[in-house]
């Protein structure tokens, strides 16, 4: 892939950033890196989920009433990060769409490997939906790479228990397929996350667990889901994967929108939140939270 595909204001970056940052033996000094992130601040609140994972909860100012509310999950492979480590994409959210974002502490594989962080996961969004002052009847779940496949596992889950609907699910460049290992698909372009980095996840969050049911892609029962946005750039690996998924979503007569981000990498807008695409990209995962929390109620 020729440096000109990459998309102008992400190449400068492009030149320091690794193709690939989780290795075996790079999980703990992630983990710790991710822990030396700040825990608190102005505008958050740390609590946890009886007998669940630990939460951080964004609450807009100065609003009246019930609102509509967003189960936020990390990204990290299913094997590092944490939920502070998106503390200003929830503070944005927060802001531009007047609404609750919780975002969730889930166990991390391989210590605790499917169905572990999916249950966490399952278990903050049937608290979120029972909070007071969030209107149960307007709650999205949403995530980025690994937290983008968990939340597409728990559209699963929530649909299958029907105990909560979730209004949309925000699936950004999501990790949906464990067969994307290949090293043929690998390109010059790709930063962060490469097919090696992908086995490593995928290994380490499975165990033994069975893959039709623990891999989203894997799924073939995809009717009655939540209208769906999925957002994914040109140059990361998970661009036809992603494509794919939201074909066969479009297939099962389930609203899917797609963003693609030309010339963007993995974790792009994690990395350059102030470059013109990174902003589109918001803006574009905004309004499709913002109409599918109108339409209803």
């Amino acid at each position: 892939m020729p440096a000109e595909d990459i998309h102008p204001e992400l190449r400068r970056l492009a030149r320091v950033l690794p193709r690939q940052l989780v290795y075996r033996w790079s999980i703990p000094v992630l983990r710790k890196l991710s822990i030396r992130r700040p825990n608190n601040g102005a505008g958050v609140e740390l609590l946890a989920v009886p007998s669940g994972p630990r939460m951080r909860l964004y609450r807009p100012a100065r609003v009246a009433g019930d609102v509509p509310a967003l189960l936020w999950i990390h990204g990290g492979g299913y094997v590092v990060g944490s939920a502070a480590d998106d503390d200003d994409l929830c503070r944005a959210l927060t802001r531009k769409l007047g609404v609750v974002v919780a975002a969730v502490d889930y166990r991390l594989a391989p210590e605790h490997p499917y169905p572990a962080g999916l249950a966490d996961c399952y278990s903050a969004l049937r608290w979120l939906a029972r909070l007071p002052g969030v209107d149960p009847g307007r709650v999205a779940i949403g995530g980025a790479s690994a937290g983008g496949g968990l939340a597409a596992s728990l559209a699963f889950l929530a649909r299958d228990r029907g105990e909560v609907r979730p209004v949309a699910q925000v699936l950004s460049y999501p990790m949906l397929d464990d067969r994307t290992v290949d090293v043929s698909l690998e390109d010059k372009g790709f930063r962060v996350w490469n097919t090696a980095s992908n086995r490593v996840g995928w290994t380490c969050y499975l165990g033994d667990a069975d893959r039709a049911a623990a891999v989203p892609a894997r799924r073939d029962d995809l009717a009655g889901l939540p209208p769906a946005w999925i957002g994914v750039g040109t140059l990361d690996l998970f661009h036809t994967e992603d494509l794919l998924y939201a074909r066969r979503l479009s297939d099962a007569g389930v609203l899917c929108e797609v963003h693609e981000a030309p010339g963007a990498f993995h974790g792009f807008d994690r990395v350059a939140p102030k470059a013109s695409v990174s902003r589109t990209y918001l803006d574009s995962m905004c309004a499709s939270l913002r109409r599918a929390m109108t339409m209803v109620g």
